[in-house]
């Protein structure tokens, strides 16, 4: 769990820096399966094990937006919180390339590199981070991505 309440100046002095690193989140089939089922995204190669079998794959692999979508959870788990903060937001990404499939079973976990901190006006600043989610064992990451974050005071 990282450092929370750090003070804004300690926050910006962070910029350039790794952040925080994420706990190792497994993802087996039964998260793959539930977010095929809450997004409507059943495609063979995430649901079905016999038929994705058949793939280069060799088995199914996760959704690329289920694992973009676990940064939010890795993020709460690796990043410092800022000291007054009332409120942080998602509020987009510049790029997101997803580099490697995740297949079921594997571990990720997201590796945070604090890119700026800006006062966007009095009280909201915004937060931009290179985030890498790297998968257990291998090299290549699953995916790179510039995210924003807007924190209010």
């Amino acid at each position: 769990m990282p450092v929370r309440d750090i003070a804004i100046d300690a926050y910006v002095g962070l910029v350039g820096t790794v952040v925080g690193q994420s706990d190792w989140i497994l993802v087996d089939q039964a998260r793959i399966d539930a977010f095929a089922q809450a997004t409507g995204d059943e495609q063979f190669i995430h649901v079905d094990p016999e038929r994705a079998g058949k793939t280069a794959f060799g088995g199914t692999v996760a959704h690329g937006f289920l694992t973009l979508s676990l940064l939010s959870a890795m993020a709460f788990d690796a990043v410092p919180t800022i000291s007054g903060a009332v409120m942080g937001i998602n509020y987009g990404f510049d790029t997101v390339r997803m580099l490697s499939p995740v297949r079921t079973g594997s571990s990720i976990r997201g590796i945070f590199t604090l890119a700026s901190a800006v006062e966007r006006s009095p009280g909201q600043w915004q937060s931009t981070f290179d985030v890498s989610v790297e998968i257990g064992g291998q090299i290549r990451p699953a995916l790179a991505a510039r995210w924003i974050t807007l924190t209010t005071f």
